[in-house]
């Protein structure tokens, strides 16, 4: 697996193209965020969730699936954002919080059956200039292992799952924590699904 290091202050959207490229064939890319690092797809490709899904032992009828987006812009085109909650979304990112909303039409069948989708825009430059590149969300999980200090690295996760992702972004070190979880699903009572690190303010 090639990994490919992305050196705090280097310009980022430079240095991930092979990511990007891989990502646009389907494959799964290992990448940092805020919290820990993390394997993700196309959100657009079918093929690709269902495949992400299987390494992780997704049932994608039951379990939340969540996207990375580079921006509210970006959120807003794949999820139905009130008011209320756009004000929330905007105070609360980029951080390490994921806001569970009403999906919108615009995601593959895979999320047809679901009502909810959860949206996340990382305060890490790397996981937005993917997703920017890209030019739309990518569907994202938490790397797991063994060690859970382990998820602080990216060769250590790459190593893991050397096996079911084509690339891994080694952009330092990253957290242990797994990040916060917020059901926006009614604006005006928002609910934590999951403490994380951060507090919704």
């Amino acid at each position: 697996m090639q990994v490919l290091k992305v050196y705090p202050g280097q310009a980022v959207g430079r240095n991930i193209d092979a990511a990007v490229e891989a990502l646009r064939n389907g494959d799964i890319v290992i990448y940092p965020t805020d919290s820990v690092y993390a394997l993700g797809c196309d959100a657009l490709n079918q093929r690709a969730i269902e495949r992400l899904c299987r390494i992780k032992g997704i049932n994608p009828d039951k379990n939340q699936l969540s996207v990375i987006c580079d921006s509210i812009a970006m959120a807003a085109e794949y999820a139905r954002i009130d008011n209320t909650a756009f004000r929330m979304i905007k105070h609360n990112t980029p951080g390490a919080i994921t806001f569970v909303l009403p999906a919108a039409t615009t995601l593959p069948k895979i999320f047809k059956g679901r009502k909810t989708v959860g949206i996340r825009i990382p305060d890490n430059d790397i996981a937005r200039a993917l997703a920017a590149a890209l030019g739309h969300p990518i569907l994202t999980t938490s790397a797991e292992t063994e060690d859970p200090d382990d998820l602080r690295y990216a060769e250590a996760v790459s190593l893991h799952y050397e096996n079911d992702a084509a690339l891994a972004i080694d952009g330092g070190e990253c957290g242990t924590e797994p990040g916060t979880v917020v059901d926006l699903t009614d604006s005006r009572d928002p609910q934590v699904l999951r403490q994380g690190p951060v507090f919704l303010a």
